[in-house]
């Protein structure tokens, strides 16, 4: 099991497997040993496993054995809408409906071989289904910190996984810093979202996009962002690969974000390392929830990552995600969530401005299912009705208007 991690800013390195953060603030991930890596000798396994080389854990025992392995869709449909030549690679498709799979999948096991308590998260969607389910799989004690006004549709699809559910009055951004303290205080992992396992989780998604395309390489990849955590571990795929020699021009990595909530496009913009905190006067409501992070714990590795590959960060609205979650089912076939559809408002919004062309290969990374938002949104849709008896003549006619 991995315990060496290091600082990706000052390279301060850590034998403490369950440390997350840097003494100079910035968040750490496990070291990688690259050296016999190559796409020939990857793992004869399913799924994220067949990377197990390059993670800090031997592939575990239950659900975590159904992380990975995510299609890879070529979606024509999509070409006009973003400007570009689209590949999909949907995330929807894990166990629990999102990439919070692949970190919990190391995160999980990994926290109980290194300390044998229980685990927790702080979340109230995805990672909180995503955390549960993984603990159920290993019979492992699991804690949910979620804040007070948690709507029930929320808790109900997170209590399926039987964990325990605390719901916290007060700053609930202010939970991460509470989290680390509360390992170490109590029998517990509290795994957050840059959590240096889940990181190692994460990074599997550009290992199967990579290979995919082997011996090419797609031109960017397209996601949205919140925490940062997600493209840490796009980034950290792409070190793992270039320092093993699999990787000489990695794609250029675009994060997309609610413009309510936007401060990595504002310190991209401004040219600055670290996003600046949002106040609560500068952040407003949007239906793309989980996304809406207003102090991303790794707002600045995801900047570096973005700066490193030659990529940037752009914000779309509320009207643009909606659009783009109808586009994705209409042209594509695509269930998403709302944050998710900011991929292709995204690359849209790229596409505009001149950074991603008509003849690129862009993967847009649709980071979890709409299948769970389904029934919180507008009911009323349009239908056609039909007596039983005239239902031929009422379909010919339906048909021959389209």
């Amino acid at each position: 099991m991995a315990t060496t991690s290091r600082c990706y800013r000052c390279g301060d390195r850590y034998e403490d497997p369950a440390r997350v953060r840097c003494t100079c603030g910035e968040p750490v991930w496990f070291e990688t040993d690259t050296a016999a890596f190559s796409w020939d000798g990857c793992r004869d396994y399913d799924g994220m496993w067949r990377y197990e080389p390059l993670l800090p854990i031997d592939r575990p025992k239950g659900i975590a054995r159904a992380a990975g392995g995510t299609p890879l869709v070529r979606s024509e449909g999509l070409d006009a809408v973003a400007g570009c030549q689209v590949y999909v690679k949907d995330e929807g498709e894990h166990p629990t409906g999102s990439y919070k799979d692949r970190g919990s999948a190391v995160a999980v096991p990994h926290a109980v071989a290194a300390s044998g308590g229980a685990v927790g998260t702080v979340s109230y969607g995805n990672m909180a289904m995503s955390t549960a389910a993984h603990a159920a799989g290993l019979d492992r004690e699991c804690v949910v910190l979620v804040p007070d006004e948690i709507p029930s549709v929320r808790l109900e699809l997170i209590d399926q996984y039987d964990p325990t559910i605390v719901r916290v009055d007060g700053d609930y951004g202010a939970l991460y810093d509470d989290a680390l303290e509360l390992s170490t205080e109590l029998p517990i992992s509290i795994l957050v979202s840059d959590a240096p396992s889940r990181i190692s989780g994460y990074k599997t998604a550009l290992f199967e996009i990579c290979e995919a395309f082997a011996p090419d390489v797609p031109d960017a990849i397209v996601l949205p962002t919140s925490s940062g955590g997600f493209a840490s571990g796009i980034w950290r795929g792409i070190r793992d690969l270039e320092a093993a020699g699999s990787l000489d021009e990695p794609p250029r990595l675009y994060l997309v974000q609610t413009d309510t909530s936007d401060p990595l496009t504002r310190a991209f913009d401004a040219g600055v390392a670290d996003p600046a905190p949002l106040t609560d006067d500068e952040i407003g409501e949007t239906i793309a929830h989980s996304i809406g992070n207003p102090d991303p714990p790794s707002g600045g590795r995801a900047l570096a990552a973005v700066r490193d590959t030659g990529g940037s960060v752009v914000s779309v609205s509320d009207d643009d995600i909606r659009a783009a979650q109808r586009q994705f089912a209409v042209d594509g076939g695509f269930c998403v969530e709302p944050a998710s559809a900011t991929s292709l408002a995204g690359a849209t919004r790229l596409s505009e401005r001149g950074a991603i062309g008509s003849d690129d290969d862009v993967v847009l990374v649709p980071t979890g299912t709409g299948f769970k938002e389904l029934g919180t949104g507008d009911a009323s849709i349009a239908t056609e009705r039909a007596n039983r008896a005239a239902l031929p003549e009422r379909l010919a006619s339906l048909l021959t208007d389209t």
